[in-house]
């Protein structure tokens, strides 16, 4: 083969490889908002005036599509965050330390599993289903067991709606749209209201909203300044920190776990970092975190599919046990409570990751003895002071919101 039909070869097997590689990309982009085009269709909120007469059901529908299709992994990790940014207020913190339910290596796991499971409960499941309602009731016989004040309560609502959108706006391949921040507006909004949070502290408050968009903005001014007013350095903040980073970084080998810590300081605004009492991380790891956030935002823009329908995340068992009624979580931290994969099977045993976790971290195993592998009913979640206890109450209050929370939150 002579040079001038080699370069001929070549430049048309480039073309071609430019081409497909083109096409592949306008491909995944095309999907992509495609799905997200197909699912603004289906609900009639085409203007702000439409907004305003959401309903409860096609709010979590939304929230629900955002969550195990469109952002799984970072609206999980924004919601874990938007937990872990309460513990920077004085008030909150020191509450949580004198339960020691999240400040005692011996408790948080299961602490912070029975709060992930009933949050996860009352916002995937619908309004009106018993799931749902009886999560929410649940929570609510928890905290009438704390004074817990409603400022401390509506900074904690801010932050579950405010932080998946600041985490998807700077961190994925598109922000929110303007339907999808009024749906995880209306949502909230309708579970802080059968909370008994007050909304008068807003500048629309306490019901004089006209839609989620405006409840979101109202929520955004009031969060900034209840934050600069009270979120100061506290070593009850600095404890409850301490031991919530390493439950999270528990799946990381030990000698990376320095890393990882400075990582997730690396996350916090300056503000947060202060009031939990730590250093400035070296300017490395700043780089580092955008770094992986812009490569990861070109992969799932331009090289990565949307993700099936069959692969959608579900950190809940979807369907309960026919038998007992129960459920299971299918994800842990440190300790596998409630876990779906609970029989004592080779394959749950010997593993690769319970191999990993087990033989390298030190951490248990599902074993189909410990932890509750029985799994759930939400009306039982709770300390071990509490379990069995307010069940009959937990189910009438659940009996009457699946009554209440029909329709609008804003029609009201």
């Amino acid at each position: 083969m002579d040079l001038q039909t080699l370069q001929e070869y070549l430049g048309t097997r480039t073309v071609i490889a430019v081409t497909a590689i083109s096409a592949y990309v306008l491909l995944c982009r095309s999907l992509r908002y495609r799905r997200r085009d197909q699912k603004h269709a289906q609900y009639p909120y085409k203007t702000r005036a439409d907004m305003a007469k959401m309903t409860s059901q096609h709010a979590f529908e939304i929230v629900k599509y955002i969550y195990s299709l469109e952002y799984p992994f970072l609206v999980t990790k924004s919601l874990e965050f938007a937990l872990f940014k309460t513990y920077g207020i004085p008030t909150i913190s020191a509450l949580l330390c004198k339960t020691t339910q999240l400040s005692s290596p011996a408790t948080a796991p299961r602490r912070y599993a029975d709060t992930t499971t009933l949050i996860t409960e009352f916002l995937l499941q619908p309004p009106t289903s018993p799931r749902s309602t009886l999560a929410l009731s649940r929570t609510n016989y928890l905290h009438s067991h704390h004074k817990i004040s409603n400022k401390d309560m509506l900074y904690t609502l801010s932050l579950f709606v405010l932080e998946p959108s600041f985490w998807i706006r700077t961190y994925e391949w598109r922000p929110l749209t303007p339907l999808e921040l009024c749906a995880t507006a209306t949502l909230w909004k309708d579970i802080g209201h059968r909370m008994g949070i007050d909304y008068a502290p807003l500048d629309h408050g306490p019901d004089a909203f006209c839609d989620g968009l405006e409840f979101f903005e109202d929520l955004s001014t009031w969060a900034e300044e209840y934050e600069r007013d009270v979120m100061l350095p506290m070593e009850s903040n600095h404890r409850l920190a301490e031991e919530t980073i390493a439950l999270l970084l528990s799946d990381v080998p030990r000698p990376l776990k320095p890393f990882g810590k400075q990582l997730v300081v690396t996350m916090m605004s300056e503000r947060l970092r202060r009031a939990m009492k730590y250093d400035k991380p070296h300017p490395v790891y700043p780089f580092l975190v955008r770094s992986i956030i812009s490569v990861r935002r070109f992969l799932l823009r331009n090289v990565f599919l949307p993700r099936p329908y069959a692969w959608r995340y579900s950190p809940i068992s979807e369907e309960p046990d026919k038998g007992s009624g129960r459920l299971w979580q299918t994800e842990w931290v440190a300790e596998p409570w409630y876990v779906l994969y609970v029989k004592p099977t080779l394959a749950n045993k010997f593993s690769p990751l319970s191999l990993f976790r087990h033989h390298v971290l030190g951490l248990p195993v599902p074993d189909g003895k410990n932890f509750k592998p029985e799994g759930f009913t939400a009306v039982e979640i709770g300390p071990r002071n509490m379990e069995g206890k307010g069940v009959g109450r937990c189910e009438d209050e659940a009996a009457s919101l699946r009554v209440e929370r029909v329709g609008c939150p804003f029609m009201k």
